[in-house]
This record gives C-alpha cells, sequence and structure tokens, in this order.
C-alpha cells in the first residue's frame, strides 16, 4: 500500500508551505544517497521527494488531497485532472469506464485515440546539482551539463525517411487502441488497450529515419547555463523550462528541475539565515577588551571583544549572513561565539606578573596557581 504523503514528511495536512519545507529539507539531509548509505536509504530518499513535488504544488496537493495517489499520476496530471468535467483528459479513469462500458458517455474510441495519436509532452528530468557553501548564500551563474531527448532535426520529429511520411496504422485504423469484447457470466464487456503495432501514436513508418531509427527524437548532451539565487539552501528547487525530454508529435518538451545540495564549510555554519562560527581570544583580550579581526563570507571584518567577555560570548555582525531567497537586499546576521584560549604554558616573565595579579586578587598561587587563578576568572 503507498504510504501517505502527508505521514512520509511528518506534516499535518493542513501544514503551510513553509513546514513543508522545512520537513523536506530535514528529510533530505537525512536520507540523501551522498549521506546515508544504509539500505533502503535511497528508496525513502526518493519517496519523500515525490511527497514534497506533489504537495508543495497547490494544484497538484488539491488533486491528491481529493483522489489520492491516483490523482496525482501521470495519466491524471494533464488538463482537467482536478475535476470531472472533461473526462477525455482523465487517461487512466476514462480508460477504466470505457473497459466496463464500450466507451458510452465518456468519449469514445474516436476521442480517445485523438488523444493518444495527438501532442504528447515530453517528460520531466531532475539533475542533482551540489553548490559550495558561499556559492549557495551568494547565487550566480553555475554550468551543468544535462543529457535529454531532442526532436531528430533529419525528419523534424515525424521519426520517417525524407521524402516520405507516416502512415495510419492499419491495425487499430489511426485510433492507437484496439478493442476486444469479452463474454462474461455478467454480461459483455469491451477491453481497450494500446495498439501494440503503433504502440498509441496511431501511426505507423514505413521507411524510418536513418538519423533516430524512426523514433524522431535523439539523446543529446549539452551544456546548460543556470542562474542560482542568493539565499539557496538544500532542498531548493528550481525549474528550468523547456529543457526535459522533447515532446512526441510536436509536442511541448517537458522541464528540467535542478535540486540543490549544500556542502558544508570548514569554518561556518548555517542556521536559517544566519550564519554561525567561533573566534577564538586570549585570556588577556578577554580580559582587557580588543579589536580583533574575524572572518565572514563577506571576508575579514573588524570586531570589538568587550573587557571582561566570557566563554561563549556570542557577538552579533549585522546583515553579513545568508540573503533571503527572494529577497537579497535583506540579509540575516552572522554570529560569532567567543572561545577563550587558556595557555597550558607560559614565560617565567609572564608567570611572575600572574603571580602578582594573583596575588593581588587573593587567589592561592604555587604550582597549578596559574591555572586556578584563570579557572576563577573565566568560571572553570
Amino acid at each position: 500500500m503507498a504510504r501517505d504523503y502527508y505521514d512520509l514528511l511528518g506534516v499535518s495536512r493542513n501544514a503551510d508551505p513553509d513546514e513543508l519545507k522545512r520537513a523536506y529539507r530535514r528529510l533530505a539531509r537525512k536520507y540523501h544517497p551522498d549521506v546515508n548509505k544504509e539500505p533502503g536509504a535511497e528508496d525513502q530518499f526518493k519517496e519523500v521527494n515525490r511527497a514534497y513535488e506533489v504537495l508543495s504544488d497547490g494544484e497538484m496537493r488539491a488533486r491528491y488531497d481529493r483522489f489520492g495517489e491516483a490523482g496525482v499520476g501521470s495519466a491524471a496530471a494533464g488538463p482537467g485532472a482536478g475535476g470531472f468535467q472533461d473526462f477525455g483528459d482523465m487517461g487512466g479513469f476514462a480508460d477504466i469506464f470505457e473497459s466496463f462500458f464500450g466507451g458510452g458517455g465518456f468519449g469514445g474510441t474516436t476521442q480517445a485515440g485523438r488523444r493518444r495519436s495527438g501532442p504528447a509532452r515530453g517528460e520531466d528530468l531532475r539533475f542533482d546539482l551540489k553548490l559550495e557553501f558561499r556559492e549557495a548564500i551568494f547565487g550566480g551563474e553555475h554550468q551543468i551539463r544535462i543529457s535529454h531527448l531532442e526532436v531528430c532535426n533529419t525528419c523534424e520529429g515525424s521519426g520517417a525517411k525524407a521524402g516520405t511520411k507516416p502512415q495510419s496504422c492499419g491495425t487499430c485504423q489511426g485510433n492507437g487502441q484496439v478493442r476486444r469484447m469479452t463474454r462474461t457470466p455478467f454480461g459483455s464487456f469491451t477491453q481497450v488497450s494500446v495498439c501494440p503495432t503503433c504502440s498509441g501514436t496511431g501511426q505507423t513508418v514505413t521507411d524510418k529515419c536513418e538519423t533516430c531509427g524512426g523514433k524522431g527524437q535523439n539523446q543529446v548532451s549539452k551544456k546548460l547555463k543556470i542562474t542560482i539565487p542568493a539565499g539557496v539552501d538544500t532542498g531548493t528547487r528550481l525549474r528550468v523550462s523547456n529543457e526535459g525530454d522533447a515532446g512526441q508529435r510536436n509536442g511541448p518538451a517537458g522541464d528540467l528541475y535542478v535540486y540543490l545540495f549544500i556542502k558544508e564549510d570548514a569554518e561556518f555554519r548555517r542556521e536559517g539565515s544566519n550564519i554561525l562560527s567561533a573566534l577564538k581570544v586570549s585570556y588577556l583580550q578577554a580580559i582587557l577588551g580588543a579589536k580583533v579581526p574575524v572572518n565572514t563570507v563577506d571576508g575579514e571584518e573588524p570586531v570589538m571583544i568587550p573587557a571582561g567577555t566570557q566563554p561563549g560570548t556570542v557577538l552579533t555582525l549585522d546583515n553579513h549572513g545568508v540573503p533571503r531567497l527572494g529577497n537579497p537586499v535583506s540579509r540575516g546576521d552572522h554570529l560569532i561565539t567567543v572561545v577563550i584560549d587558556i595557555p597550558t604554558r607560559v614565560s617565567t616573565e609572564e608567570r611572575e606578573l600572574l603571580e602578582k595579579l594573583a596575588d593581588i586578587k587573593g587567589e592561592q598561587a604555587g604550582k597549578g596557581g596559574v591555572e586556578g587563578f584563570l579557572g576563577g576568572i573565566f568560571g572553570r
């Protein structure tokens, strides 16, 4: 039994788009094949992607809520699948009715034949793209190579050799379907199936195009330059129109969907629109205060360390975080956690000065005294 898409993502049926996106990103990170090598992880990853594809699209989600998975399958994804006004476009549903009732009242053989032999939209394609941490933050152009079906230039998609053209199929008379009457104890039923001769196209090619072998399409590898918006994150999906597989019989091409996965950075960590990092300062800088340089995604920036700064203090650099997707002018912050570097060894001169200071503070000195003094200052 197919799993419920809402259960797959772990959200309620009234979840808003932001909840869906957060749930998807969490599960995509968990089950991505490059991260999770456990058996079944890849299948789970595909199921999560399919669930998000459906529920993140308002129209598809409405069909899924009404009809379940059957309402968002390839046969029901065309125009009119959301209601019962036009049964001729409902694919699998129409075939079921035709099988039992011989097409009466649901658009008979002629209408179904036209549907099957007419233009067909090409398949959508998916491409997984890994980005460096800073690429995801600032965006920019990225070149990828894809392989997809394109219309054959020699026969212009007909599949026929130059100077010839496809002929109407003699088996189905151009309808793309064949009917077979079956008698049962409950009466006679008509079974409708795809024509085995023309594979549902309604046409046959006697002299095939030498370039494409009669298919009307060729597999082509090509380079694409895509624009990555600033602020994307793992789970962001970009749609590149008309770069999927070419449609059959002059149908429109499908789309290319680019799924983004962001690599981890050795220095920075991302939390929503904020960037997190750590800054190590000496115990003297923490006590006396200092102005020190810190690395950010924008380059080196000066940061003031207030006198008496404690370990774990978080300093904020406003507007140095991640640009908000769709609004690159607005950015998050860079949050810097201060780490106090306490030396394990000090020079003789430093030790003498520290022991004097310990004496002023009334702290015990001697072996281990420096460590005890510094631990008292920093709560260690």
